[in-house]
């Protein structure tokens, strides 16, 4: 496993065109795609969205950003986080559109099992996050990296050049103001 440092140098390798540093990333981005979709799909019931289907499509993506001046290995797991949510929104809503069913809202944690029972949770969480966007994007993006990247506290000031106090007092207020929208949608249903 190469450290953070040689992970940014073989992204902006990659980014310069380098093939044989994406040839060597690849392992690594696939291990680190595959941790973070299991811890969303850890419940996944086995004809829903699968973590090996879940990581080949954020691959694909990924790829597909050729021309991307990747700056280290955190920008590269913070665009990683918006696929996986994308990704998560995507399937989610045409789940949705399948059954036809309203949105049903619900807390943040509950929202991180992605089952086929949740895809409306996913759809909730997704216009709360896009909502809290439109009011404080730097909020949304600690959530995105932290919830959907996993990215650390620090890890995640670094990407937003903040320090990791902001980031730790922006994401407690980002969880509770989506906790507060999440349960102002369920109440307005009862």
């Amino acid at each position: 496993m190469p450290t953070s440092l040689e992970a940014s140098n073989l992204l902006r390798a990659w980014s310069a065109g380098d093939r044989e540093a994406l040839d060597r990333l690849t392992p690594i981005v696939y291990d680190e795609l595959r941790r973070l979709a299991r811890r969303y799909l850890r419940r996944e019931h086995a004809n829903s969205l699968q973590t090996t289907a879940l990581v080949n499509e954020a691959y694909v993506r990924l790829v597909d950003y050729k021309h991307m001046q990747w700056q280290d290995r955190n920008h590269f797991f913070a665009v990683s986080a918006q696929l996986m949510r994308r990704i998560l929104v995507e399937h989610a809503r045409r789940h949705n559109l399948k059954r036809g069913g309203g949105v049903e809202h619900v807390s943040l944690e509950e929202a991180a099992v992605a089952d086929r029972s949740r895809a409306k949770e996913w759809l909730a969480l997704d216009d709360a996050l896009n909502a809290l966007a439109q009011l404080d994007p730097r909020k949304a993006q600690v959530v995105e990296m932290r919830f959907f990247g996993g990215l650390s506290v620090e890890e995640t000031a670094e990407v937003l050049k903040v320090s990791p106090v902001t980031v730790e007092r922006d994401w407690t207020t980002a969880k509770a103001w989506l906790y507060r929208e999440l349960s102002r949608g369920n109440a307005d249903e009862h």
